[in-house]
């Protein structure tokens, strides 16, 4: 039956779904299948997901508001949806008192019987998660892919995969014990989401767990924390740089960079549909992951060549005057700034700003300095970006998108690359990242026209 809001239900010997949303509906379809009634807790009073949970599950109890931590403490086990903090008090109180405390993916990972694929990253795990699922799939493989994007983990278990490829984020991860991927990677490690974790080591200890069973352990080699991460097993890499090993790595060849491995060309970059230096460590990181697949190599390569990459990860939106423009909204953080940056690599009017989250900004400077001609600084943290670069580049201010395109507009010329890559969150000026590049997109076409 339903329940009011203002009437607390008995948790007590139940599972608790702690945190509604997208993820805590398919938590609760997936108990409701396995005729297991779960209580829903949120502490927002009109959390996402309230009218489908009131709709399709009626006889689900819940409770809205906030959190009882006596009678959390009662419960049999919490599934903590990834946007709430296992380190709240009153989750802390009930692990204190036996309380199993679990995600999504822990969930996931007790039931699948097929072989997983894991990656997380702080920068383009979404684009090499759909990347593989492409792969796997164009070579007749039945493939579930989702997770953190796309598709709930325990949604994908209807499907009765061959394989699955999950993107994992660091807040799945914390609460992730039994997971045996046959291949797992860490992309790369920056700075991010310091504002819900205690210190930088606390969110790289997150990450790491998604090594902690994996059967292939895969690293990228010129990150500097990832490759120093310590007892992996069966490890293999990539690199930008002339690989070692059963690692894959870069060649130059007559101008032309080859993706190569065992001294073997695999692929030209100049083939690849994406583009950026990040996209072809990206394209390495995919090839690794596969490796343990018996699959023929023309159809991957043909899967390769032919992707088209993410809405907002480094999309090109316009091409006029000679100019490009880029889309890479999805940059809400340091690390992915950079990495777009130093993917181009020449002639940058770049757009930068929002919500910093506490970063070290001054990690874009070397970037800005290398290959940024003028930085258009918008949102709330635009001074910091400022202060952070002065001296890097020219630096002007931009009072919102639309203003930030025009000064672009007027300061290019041809053979630039107008590049937006905010380094911070959105939500200080726009609902989401997708919200903002659809705002910038929207802006260059009406400043092109």
């Amino acid at each position: 039956m339903s329940m009011d809001d203002l009437q607390e239900p008995d948790m007590s010997g139940k599972v608790v779904v702690v945190g509604l949303g997208v993820t805590g509906l398919s938590v609760v379809r997936y108990l409701c299948s396995k005729n297991i009634n779960p209580v829903v807790v949120d502490s927002r009073s009109t959390p996402p997901g309230k009218d489908e949970l009131l709709e399709s599950f009626s006889e689900v109890e819940f409770f809205f508001g906030e959190f009882n931590k006596d009678k959390l403490a009662t419960a049999k086990q919490l599934v903590v949806s990834p946007g709430v903090s296992v380190n709240l008090p009153e989750l802390s109180y009930a692990a204190s008192q036996g309380v199993e405390i679990v995600g999504d993916i822990e969930l996931f990972a007790r039931d699948v019987d097929a072989p997983v694929i894991a990656i997380t990253g702080s920068n383009g795990k979404s684009t090499v998660t759909t990347l593989v699922g492409e792969i796997l799939s164009r070579c007749g493989m039945k493939t579930g892919v989702g997770g953190n994007i796309g598709v709930p983990a325990l949604d994908l278990l209807e499907t009765k995969s061959q394989v699955y490829v999950l993107e994992l984020s660091s807040f799945q991860l914390e609460t992730l014990e039994s997971l045996k991927p046959v291949a797992a990677v860490i992309l790369n490690i920056s700075e991010d989401h310091l504002d819900r974790y205690e210190n930088y080591q606390a969110y790289i200890q997150a990450k790491k767990k998604i090594y902690q069973h994996a059967e292939h352990c895969i690293v990228n080699r010129d990150d500097k924390v990832v490759a120093a991460l310590q007892g992996l097993t069966d490890v293999a890499g990539f690199t930008l740089s002339s690989p070692e090993g059963k690692d894959f790595g870069l060649k130059h060849v007559n101008g032309e960079d080859w993706i190569i491995r065992n001294g073997r060309n695999i692929i030209n970059s100049h083939e690849l549909f994406v583009g950026g230096l990040h996209n072809v460590a990206n394209v390495m990181a995919a090839l690794a992951l596969i490796d343990n697949f018996d699959l023929p190599e023309d159809t991957v390569l043909d899967a390769i060549k032919t992707f088209e990459g993410l809405p907002h990860r480094m999309q090109c939106v316009a091409i006029a005057n000679n100019v490009k423009w880029f889309d890479d909204s999805k940059a809400t953080n340091v690390g992915a700034a950079e990495a777009a940056i130093n993917g181009l690599a020449n002639n940058i009017i770049l757009i930068a700003g929002g919500d910093s989250k506490q970063q070290d900004l001054s990690v874009l400077k070397k970037p800005v300095n290398d290959f940024v001609e003028t930085m258009i600084v918008i949102g709330r943290d635009a001074e910091l970006l400022e202060k952070a670069c002065e001296g890097a580049a020219e630096i002007v201010h931009a009072s919102c998108m639309y203003d930030a395109v025009v000064k672009a507009n007027e300061l290019s010329k041809p053979g630039d690359s107008v590049l937006l890559s905010p380094a911070c969150a959105s939500f200080d000026m726009f609902d989401n990242y997708m919200h903002r590049g659809e705002v910038y997109k929207d802006a260059v076409k009406a400043v092109l026209a």
